[in-house]
Order: C-alpha cells, then structure tokens, then sequence
C-alpha cells in the first residue's frame, strides 16, 4: 500500500525531498498542494521526474470520494476510499455560519454502544493522522475551496471510530489541521465526542489541544448506561462528570453532553431529573438526539412530540439544552450506515 503524503507536516517533508536529492523548497510547494486536497499529477509547479519519484511510494492524499449523495436538505454523505480498499464516511452539513465536515477516526469501532451502527463490524484499523486530514481536505476542494480561501469553517470527530481510542493519530491530525501554514483551523472550530474513554481528556490537557469537548452521556443513570454502552463499566457516569469538569477548569470551555432518545429506555421524567442533577455546578450543554434508526439494532428512537417534552422538563430544571436539528435522514445520515449498504452487509 503506498503511503499518504499527507502524513507528514513541512519539517518531514523537506526531509523527504532532500532525501529524494530535491531542493528543500520543493517541499513548501509539495505542503501547498496537498493543503489544497490535490493528488500529486494534480501539482503542475513540481518537476515531472520529482512526481514520477514521489508517485512509486506515496500518494498525496490518503482518501478519495468514492460516492457522494446529497440530502434533500444539502447535506452531503461522502463514501472515502482508503489506499488500502478500506471505506469510511463523511458527512458534510450546511449552516449559516459555513460548512461542518463530520469525520471518522477509524474503520469500524469497538466501543460497540447498542444504538450505533460504526460498531457492527467491530475495528477494523485506526486511520492515520494523513488519512483523517485528506477527508476534510478532499472535500474542502470538491466544494471548490483552497489553501488561501477555505470552504470548510469547522470540523466535527463525530464520525465510525471513537477518537480517544486512537489518540495519537487524532492528535497528530489536530495539530496538522491547525497549522497556520495549512488550513488553520482554530481549535475552537473543532469538537472533538467521545463515548467516554476518559483516558483522552487528561491527555488533551497535556497537549493543550483544547477543542470543544463533547461526551457521549445517553443516560443518566449507570443502570441504563451499562445496557447500552459497555464503556461505562470501565467509565462509569460519575467518572466522566468528574472528567468534563476537570476539563472545564483546564481550558474554561463550555461542556456538551450528547443524549439520544431512546423509547422506554432514557426519556421519561425521572430520566430528566436525573439528568438535570448529574450536569448542575458548571457550564454545560445538553445536545438531544432524535434516535437514528439502525436496521441491525432492536432500539426506536423517542417521538419528536416526547423530544420536546423531555426537552422541557429540562429547561424547568435550569438545564441548558437544544434539540440536534435531524440533517440527512434521505442519504443515511448516520455513522455507518451507508457504508453497510455499499459493502452489502
């Protein structure tokens, strides 16, 4: 399998181009055009024989869009194939402040929660830091943005993958998607949710890479949470409230829990009390989920009627909460359900 260019920052780069007995300014030019989501035929500035050499190991990208369909509502669904065969999504939403890329982190999942369908096939393999850039720079071009002039505001690791559990890549991705000499996306534009490998947060910390930090809750109770995300019996919730408020003190940014409804299991009154109770004593958000439907799972997700019921049982209690606007139910929208289809499973 040749490897992605995209890999490698500009220090690395113009290792390779002098080991490649090229100028090092080569390796500026190299950097730009993969910023620009080009392939290497693509970069017209760069000697042919430099291309020829590059192109028997290397391509620039570690994806390409392999299918892209589009919702009725503009939101578009990207089928990423990797230079190994694999397929991963990508879904790119439309709001009036710019374009959100949603990416994955890596091919299938293991955290196997009940409700979602990246965990079906297990983990498959990690992505590299290259190959979750080439997702948000491939589609930064198809929408015909550039290096200078972006078409893609913010990014979202809510894709097939749980980030934390290949935090070295993700890391890595953060740090080359901020450079002020890529796409310089500001952490603030990136949320980065995690089903609660807390593992994670103190290494965020650490690195200060302070995104807005989103954790996957779903449930108020560890009763509820055992049933439905296996995570929670290594990180239970008591454990992942401690983790968000250590975060906020760390970096000061606004929490957001992710709670999708589920009928019969997470929507009832006491469920909201609950709820209201575990997230008191610090600036946080609670983002409601209308359930996607999964063929593959047995859960229904809650009416939209008892959506806003739950939502106001929370706003009487003082709890800062939204309803996640339902964006590209037509096009299989969801993690993972769009890959299923193409692959046949």
């Amino acid at each position: 399998m040749k490897k992605a260019l995209s890999d490698l920052n500009l220090e690395k780069l113009k290792e390779l181009c002098v080991t490649l007995g090229e100028k090092p300014f080569r390796a500026t030019q190299l950097y730009e055009g993969i910023n620009s989501g080009k392939e290497l035929t693509e970069m017209t500035n760069l000697p042919s024989t430099f291309v020829e050499k590059l192109s028997n190991e290397y391509t620039a990208q570690g994806v390409s869009i392999l299918k892209t369909l589009v919702s009725s509502d503009g939101t578009r669904k990207y089928l990423f194939l990797l230079n190994d065969g694999n397929i991963i999504e990508g879904v790119l939403m439309k709001y009036k402040y710019g374009n959100t890329i949603c990416v994955s982190t890596q091919v299938g999942c293991r955290m196997n929660c009940a409700f979602c369908a990246s965990g079906l096939d297990g983990l498959v393999r990690n992505l590299t830091s290259g190959e979750i850039l080439s997702e948000v720079l491939t589609v930064n071009k198809s929408l015909g943005g550039t290096l200078k002039k972006r078409e893609i505001t913010n990014i979202v690791l809510m894709g097939s993958g749980e980030p934390f559990d290949n935090y070295d890549n993700v890391a890595e991705f953060l740090r080359l998607v901020n450079n002020e000499k890529g796409l310089n996306i500001s952490y603030r534009n990136i949320s980065l949710s995690t089903c609660g490998l807390l593992t994670g947060v103190d290494r965020l910390i650490e690195d200060k890479l302070f995104v807005t930090l989103t954790f996957s809750l779903h449930a108020p109770t560890d009763e509820i949470r055992n049933d439905i995300m296996p995570i929670n019996k290594a990180f239970n919730t008591k454990m992942v409230i401690e983790a968000a408020k250590k975060y906020f003190n760390a970096t000061g940014r606004r929490i957001v829990f992710e709670y999708s409804l589920i009928q019969g299991v997470n929507d009832s009154e006491p469920c909201a009390k609950r709820l209201a109770e575990l997230v008191k004593g610090f600036p946080a958000h609670i983002n409601l989920i209308a359930l996607n439907y999964v063929k593959e799972r047995s859960l229904t997700g809650t009416s939209a009627e008892k959506v806003k019921k739950f939502q106001g049982y929370l706003e009487k209690l003082g709890v800062s909460c939204t309803i996640r606007r339902t964006m590209g139910e037509d096009i299989s929208g969801a993690c993972g359900q769009l890959r299923r289809k193409y692959i046949g499973k």
